[in-house]
């Protein structure tokens, strides 16, 4: 029996692409870092590049050429949604902006993109043919996407509006977990048949968690922070310094070691060391 498809209901963080002036140079470090292999899914007539990238045949996230005339890299995060053209009128509806209207992605999908009340950006994705990240939580893989702004509450009502999502607080953290209703018990029935006894001992809730919302540091525009997984913090901060990132700054929890990242061209993430025990 093989294994089966990951799949995102409505709410839930599906994908994450980053675009690149430069995507050539964009799949040297991300292939160097990760281990990432890539397919580029654009057509041949079509101007650009989106190449999916994969771990073992299985799609993780992808990189692709900019919308815009932008000098510098940036990664996304997007949103499940049944219908991204009733969601694009939701995001105006709960406070937002829509940047990029609905439009077909191929055969794989229906996207959209927009900005929250507080400027931080943000897509919606339909999913078709492709369904998002297959590959999830393992070195070389996206974990979370957690929202960094200034406004804690103002963020936390806008996407309550727009997704229906609730927060879970765990006392004296200043970040907010990001929960959507049902999601443990959709992945039970799926793709993560043992996420109940795995997570045995987690706080109430974990299993519905698909982010955090935190506070930004002085100066930190709000946007979406991509996280991805590492084996290894410290090798893979070596790693990247090999390849041309900058470190920005490294933190510890009682669960994890990060670090924040600026790719070489200037995309911001996060790489994350599970800490077992």
């Amino acid at each position: 029996m093989g294994e089966v498809a990951r799949t995102y209901p409505q709410g839930v963080s599906c994908w994450v692409d980053v675009e690149a002036p430069d995507v050539g140079a964009a799949a040297a470090f991300y292939g160097g870092l990760f281990g990432w292999a890539f397919d580029d899914v654009m057509p041949t007539e079509a101007p650009g590049s989106y190449l999916i990238a994969q771990l073992e045949g299985r799609d993780v996230a992808a990189i692709g050429t900019p919308a815009s005339a932008r000098t510098t890299a940036v990664w996304n995060t997007y949103f499940a949604v049944d219908d991204a053209d009733a969601m694009a009128r939701e995001i105006v509806r709960a406070g937002g902006t829509v940047v990029a209207e609905p439009a077909d992605a191929g055969p794989g999908g229906r996207a959209a993109a927009g900005r929250d009340s507080q400027g931080a950006g943000f897509a919606l994705w339909q999913a078709r043919r492709r369904l998002g990240a297959q590959v999830v939580n393992v070195p070389g893989s996206w974990n979370f996407s957690n929202l960094r702004t200034g406004d804690l509450p103002a963020a936390k009502e806008y996407y309550e509006r727009l997704f229906g999502w609730r927060y879970l607080d765990l006392g004296e953290s200043v970040e907010h977990l990001i929960a959507v209703d049902g999601y443990g018990d959709h992945l039970a029935a799926t793709s993560d048949p043992g996420i109940r006894e795995r997570q045995a001992g987690f706080p109430a809730g974990f299993a519905d968690v698909i982010g955090a919302v935190q506070p930004a540091a002085p100066g930190e525009q709000p946007h979406w922070q991509v996280v991805l997984t590492v084996a290894s913090r410290d090798e893979s901060i070596a790693r990247a310094l090999e390849l041309g990132a900058t470190v920005l700054s490294t933190t510890e929890t009682p669960w994890a070691a990060h670090a924040d990242l600026e790719d070489p061209q200037g995309a911001l993430l996060t790489l994350s060391e599970f800490l077992a025990g």
